[in-house]
């Protein structure tokens, strides 16, 4: 071979090639399940409870203006009836909301969603009405009105396990529907057609399941919500984030306390915006954004899980053609020192051993934590390639070095897990680490003459001339 060393480079490059397809495919893998995830997730949200938004409460009283118009004349002359609907809308001048929710854990299969149940209790002060009873707009036209309804919305109604209702020390029967026209999901109940007329107050019980994450809507004067629950890792979202916190181990406690002078929800609830959930359980929506999907405005928290096996895979698999090219400098920084001849296919060999890795800690993370399928993963894997190099590097020690090796890129590699903020940080000073490492080590070979070496080593050996024949 004219070129022995150009040609072991294409031959790398070709094993490199493989491996990622190889990566790619485990990839593809990951990717579908998190799609099964999803979709089991979405399976139990269907049939138990989606993520909660609550809206209210809200006093509305429903009138109807009724009047007649003559039209023609003579003979031809007619009455007609006609009536046009009226709402007159109150709001809560203080709305405080003392609520508890309690993780329930589901499972669909191998898959695990966070529900939770919540203990809302919710008092709510009234001023009397600026217009308990609207104005007719045409002549000798009749105002005729129905009873106040109290009514709370909710974003899922299913989620509704026990109700209770009780203005001035009497229980109201609770009944279906919130009767909001853009949020008519939830409960209602008949007021006293007198209460518009005075100050009182409105105590709330509503115990509610959900999954993912609870929002509130802020539609008092004063709002004030305080949540504790036994969730360890609240993601706090929505528009407002809490006043006051505190997160332990055990759970945690916020307090959220808003003015409506900060807030647009009671004019987008009084108009055509809906009442949508935090986006995706845990992100806040901008202003822009919560008006572009029509959402009133809410705030809330999202029981997020820390540890999620798959974006944790997700974000290892990005570091596998950096685990195949350190671990392939290693082996060739070998080969150069102990002037030995490692195959193409051994490398190969070794790639598809970091590849199996991945494999490894995908299948392995969907039955135990991730942590202990990290651990098993990397042991299986560094004491294979421990056994095997010692063989392809003809000693004991120099396997030992390459398990060593491998073994300090799966630490690093977990270390980069752990660490998302500095991620990049940390994987950057690596890379220069072994660059530089490398770069110091390899400072002395003349590359020109190892090259001409291999070439001499490649070439047949030449026969000696017989007796007597020219040279």
């Amino acid at each position: 071979m004219k070129f022995p060393l150009l040609s072991k480079l294409v031959a790398l490059g070709a094993v490199i090639v493989a491996l990622l397809l190889s990566l790619n495919a485990v990839h593809g893998l990951v990717g579908e399940r998190r799609l099964r995830q999803l979709e089991a997730e979405q399976s139990v949200a269907d049939s138990l409870a989606g993520q909660q938004a609550i809206l209210g409460p809200v006093l509305q009283q429903r009138c109807e203006e009724l009047w007649t118009r003559t039209e023609g004349s003579g003979k031809d002359q007619k009455t007609i009836n006609e009536r046009r609907e009226l709402v007159t809308t109150a709001w809560p001048s203080r709305l405080n909301v003392v609520a508890q929710a309690t993780i329930e854990p589901r499972y669909r299969g191998l898959f695990k969603l966070n529900g939770y149940a919540a203990k809302n209790a919710i008092v709510a002060d009234w001023a009397p009405l600026a217009q308990p009873q609207p104005a007719a707009d045409h002549p000798g036209a009749r105002i005729a009105c129905q009873a106040p309804t109290l009514a709370i919305a909710l974003s899922d109604a299913r989620g509704i396990r026990e109700a209770a209702i009780k203005v001035g020390g009497a229980h109201l029967p609770v009944l279906p529907g919130s009767l909001l026209k853009n949020a008519p999901r939830g409960l209602h109940a008949a007021l006293p057609e007198d209460i518009t007329t005075a100050t009182f107050r409105t105590e709330i019980s509503l115990d509610l399941a959900g999954t993912k994450s609870i929002a509130w809507a802020p539609v008092g004067e004063q709002t004030q919500l305080t949540l504790t629950s036994d969730w360890a890792h609240p993601s706090f979202g929505g528009r407002f984030l809490p006043g006051e916190r505190q997160v332990s181990a055990r759970g945690f406690s916020a307090q959220w306390h808003v003015s409506a002078l900060a807030t647009t929800a009671r004019q987008t609830a009084q108009g055509d915006a809906a009442l949508c959930e935090l986006r995706d359980g845990t992100d806040a929506m901008t202003g822009d954004e919560a008006n572009r999907r029509g959402c009133i405005e809410t705030f809330g928290v999202g029981f997020i899980d820390p540890v999620n096996g798959y974006v944790l895979n997700d974000r290892a698999l990005k570091y596998g053609l950096l685990f195949v090219v350190l671990t392939f400098v290693g082996v060739g920084l070998v080969e150069l020192s102990k002037r030995l001849r490692v195959h193409p296919i051994q490398y190969l060999l070794v790639g598809f051993a970091l590849t199996v890795f991945f494999l490894l800690l995908l299948s392995l993370s969907e039955h135990v934590r991730f942590a202990l399928a990290y651990l098993c993963a990397s042991v299986a894997c560094t004491g294979l390639l421990t056994f095997y190099g010692s063989f392809v590097l003809r000693g004991l020690r120099p396997g030992l070095v390459l398990g060593a090796g491998v073994g300090l890129l799966y630490g690093a590699l977990y270390a980069l897990l752990q660490m998302e903020q500095a991620a990049l940080v940390l994987g950057s000073v690596l890379l220069f680490v072994v660059l530089a490492a490398v770069m110091i080590a390899t400072r002395r070979i003349d590359w020109y003459a190892m090259a001409a070496q291999l070439r001499d080593d490649a070439l047949p050996a030449r026969k000696p001339a017989a007796p007597g024949t020219a040279a």
